[in-house]
């Protein structure tokens, strides 16, 4: 593993594929521009707003956003996160998949979101992702890269359930992708402890893209692309307009902070 910049984007996706894709590689390109090897999309950054129109259009979306990652991948010869678009699965619904590619173009790795969002939130909003969406079954995986470490994929409201995290660094992660539409009410009191959490306790850097801005007339994301170190310091923080989060992965870091706090050896209870 080398010392690496590393861009979380920043987007206000909305239900135009093409509109969002062209946001999406303008992001890549200034993300890229500014040294970034490894670059991650939030999730839905490719549909984001309308779950009829997206079940519509799945077939499309998923073509199109599954081309899209492996193009410019190869196009800036980075490594790229998709953070989360549907894929077409038997009974009319999607997986909400994560895809991360590598410079060649090449699938290194795949996610299927297993933590469906289902919740009535205290604002009014009710959000049921198991209506459009298969849960996943596996686990999510560590791609070990030889550059850039061992990358641990999940996405959005994974955030939520240590032990999901817990299992990736078990399996060696260093580098955490939480990708994320989190919403405006939860997020300005949940998301950046919980990523925060997420980093200290696993020891890990953590990257988490997201969305922000208004998707439709009752979707808001709350923003805040983030990269944290694995102490927990913020690194860097996208605010609330479409942009890009960048900072370093340090190797040293990772060695030093567990040295310095080595509680993943200590465990107690497995």
């Amino acid at each position: 593993m080398k010392s690496y910049l590393a861009a979380a984007i920043q987007m206000n996706s909305l239900p135009d594929l093409h509109k969002n894709l062209a946001q999406a590689e303008e992001l890549i390109d200034l993300a890229v521009r500014r040294g970034a090897e490894l670059v991650g999309l939030p999730e839905n950054f490719s549909f984001l707003g309308d779950e009829n129109a997206k079940l519509a259009q799945s077939d499309a979306i998923a073509q199109e956003s599954e081309k899209f990652i492996k193009t410019m991948a190869q196009r800036f010869q980075v490594s790229i996160l998709g953070g989360g678009f549907p894929i077409p699965v038997d009974g009319g619904k999607v997986h909400n998949t994560a895809l991360l590619v590598n410079p060649s173009g090449q699938e290194v790795a795949r996610y299927e979101k297993v933590h469906l969002f289902d919740v009535n939130l205290p604002d009014g909003n009710t959000y049921q992702e198991s209506e459009t969406v298969v849960a996943g079954l596996r686990v999510p995986p560590v791609y070990p890269s030889k550059e850039l470490g061992n990358l641990g994929l999940s996405v959005c409201y994974d955030v939520r359930f240590p032990e999901l995290y817990r299992q990736l660094s078990q399996m060696g992660a260093d580098v955490l992708f939480i990708p994320a539409a989190f919403t405006a009410y939860t997020g300005k009191d949940h998301w950046q402890v919980l990523l925060q959490a997420r980093a200290i306790e696993n020891t890990c850097y953590v990257i988490a893209p997201a969305q922000t801005g208004r998707h439709n007339s009752i979707r808001q994301s709350h923003g805040h692309a983030m990269i944290i170190d694995p102490w927990g310091v913020i690194l860097a923080d996208a605010g609330d307009e479409p942009g890009v989060a960048i900072a370093a992965i340090e190797p040293t870091r990772l060695e030093q902070v567990r040295r310095q706090m080595p509680s993943l050896q200590h465990r107690v209870f497995i």
